[in-house]
């Protein structure tokens, strides 16, 4: 396999001039008149009005400001919730007043440190009710449960609970609840929303066919499955002028689910809906999903979109080294790559 440092040393000009015109066109420079020309991870890039560092992003878990220290362009929180009922487990934050206190001096902090930051917001819909992951993964609570909608009443796992199908009621609840939440995490000074439409989470249980089997307007086709995430985005969108990101499942690793082929067209959607970036993950939509969490297994689906519907992408998926990243962006497959420390 050549990678960006095979071709350090096989061909050193090569690279040199790769390098030139990604920092020039990362800068705006027309023929590639730009005295450095660091490795495509350390251009800056523009997204919408948002000047990003570098093209690192690192996921952060409940510490923030530890994340802060990688020297990320992008920091993207864990997912937070927007209401009570949408938490995976009783661990994870719900978006309230006291969280939005909590994370404002986080984010000021953050920015100090050179890094951008963007808010992970989601509900957890079918796969809520959790235990906490360190005893178990998808291992619904016993005592202290909460009930659960979802697009259709599918229950995640045979011992999970079942869920109630949304009514129209519950949606524009839940828009409205996303938007509210936009209009306070730019009170926060977050740089970037990302909502969740990925892992089998609510938004995502109404763009898969496995898990979306209304027979109203917002179930059947992918336009009519896909018409509730969109008026989600549109809700979020009214409110929120910096940019927006989506992360959706570009295969739900199973047959008769969302393929890549899917996946594309569910970019193309978002994009026309005021989306700045497509972050295109992969399984967990249903549990008897087979995943292959090879190499790097993340960017074909990136590389697609980015270059089918002429997005902006975050690839990721054992995405582990400066060589991985800079090979992926020199070769045009993303424009951001997540890094995974170990």
């Amino acid at each position: 396999r050549i990678t960006y440092i095979n071709l350090t040393q096989r061909d050193p000009e090569l690279v040199r001039t790769v390098d030139a015109w990604f920092a020039a066109a990362a800068a705006g420079s027309p023929d590639g008149a730009i005295r450095l020309s660091p490795p495509p991870m350390f251009a800056p890039f523009r997204l919408g009005d948002l000047t990003v560092p570098n093209r690192v992003v690192i996921a952060a878990g409940a510490d923030l400001e530890a994340a802060a220290g990688t020297g990320a362009g992008l920091i993207v929180t864990e997912l937070i919730s927007v209401t009570e009922d949408g938490r995976i487990t009783p661990e994870t934050p719900v978006f309230d007043r006291q969280h939005q206190d909590a994370l404002r001096p986080a984010v000021e902090r953050v920015h100090r440190a050179g890094s951008r930051v963007a808010l992970q917001l989601g509900h957890a819909g079918r796969r809520g009710s959790m235990r906490p992951r360190s005893k178990g993964v998808d291992r619904p609570l016993g005592q202290g449960g909460w009930r659960l909608i979802a697009a259709s009443p599918i229950a995640y796992t045979p011992h999970a609970a079942l869920p109630r199908e949304m009514t129209h009621r519950d949606m524009v609840h839940i828009a409205t609840v996303s938007a509210a939440a936009a209009r306070a995490a730019a009170g926060c000074g977050f740089d970037a929303l990302e909502l969740n439409f990925a892992h089998g989470y609510l938004l995502a249980g109404f763009i898969s066919p496995l898990t979306n089997r209304r027979g109203d307007e917002y179930g059947g086709s992918l336009e009519n499955r896909m018409r509730f995430p969109l008026e989600v985005v549109d809700a979020v969108r009214a409110i929120w002028e910096r940019p927006l990101l989506v992360r959706i499942s570009a295969s739900d690793w199973i047959p008769g689910g969302l393929d890549l082929d899917e996946a594309v067209e569910v970019a193309a959607l978002l994009k026309t809906h005021g989306c700045d970036l497509v972050h295109p993950v992969m399984g967990q939509t249903v549990w008897e999903s087979r995943p292959d969490y090879r190499r790097l297994f993340g960017v074909p689906a990136s590389d697609r979109i980015r270059n089918e519907v002429g997005i902006a992408t975050l690839a990721s998926g054992n995405v582990t080294t400066a060589d991985d990243v800079n090979t992926i962006l020199a070769a045009g497959r993303a424009d951001l790559c997540r890094l995974e420390l170990s």
